[in-house]
């Protein structure tokens, strides 16, 4: 047997689509949903669902016998419902990003006083902050004296100071 020399095989370029085919839809009705902002794009998206949902409901109730474009209607209502839920999340984002500093530490120490201590994933999951800036804020905070940092099993907590009972009373004691 006589080996023959590796050949590559005849390779054929494919078209790589960069977007899925919810935008094609939207191309294809002259629409480009990836430059609209987050509002324009949920908008679009309740807009074009409903009206999609009311033209079925119209041809179901004018002619019956035509029950099968439900399924047609109802495939058609699946980019509605993307675009609309890309807007609402980009909403989300611009609304969490667009709180002042001061907010976000304002609703930090609020979880903190309401579980006592909190990692910063805790406060991730408290807050509507990122792990990253609920890391960022509580090491800040911990470095400026303003809260305790507790390590146990690895972890590290976060806490506000406790005061001791007796402390608050010898110094009011003590300014007399």
């Amino acid at each position: 047997m006589e080996k023959m020399p590796n050949q590559e095989p005849e390779r054929r370029e494919r078209h790589v689509r960069k977007h899925g085919g919810t935008d094609e839809f939207w191309e294809n009705l002259g629409l480009d949903v990836e430059s609209m902002s987050p509002r324009a794009q949920a908008i679009t998206g309740v807009v074009t669902g409903g009206m999609i949902l009311l033209a079925a409901a119209a041809v179901l109730f004018a002619v019956p016998q035509m029950w099968w474009l439900i399924f047609i209607f109802g495939w058609a209502v699946f980019p509605a419902f993307g675009v609309f839920a890309r807007g609402v999340a980009g909403l989300v984002e611009t609304r969490t990003e667009a709180l002042p500093e001061g907010a976000k530490e304002k609703e930090l120490l609020g979880a903190l006083q309401r579980r006592g201590e909190l990692t910063p994933a805790q406060a991730a999951m408290e807050t509507s902050l990122s792990v990253r800036q609920a890391d960022e804020m509580l090491e800040s905070l911990a470095a400026k004296g303003h809260l305790e940092v507790r390590v146990r099993g690895g972890g590290i907590f976060y806490s506000l100071w406790e005061h001791e009972e007796g402390a608050g009373e010898g110094r009011l004691e003590g300014g007399r």
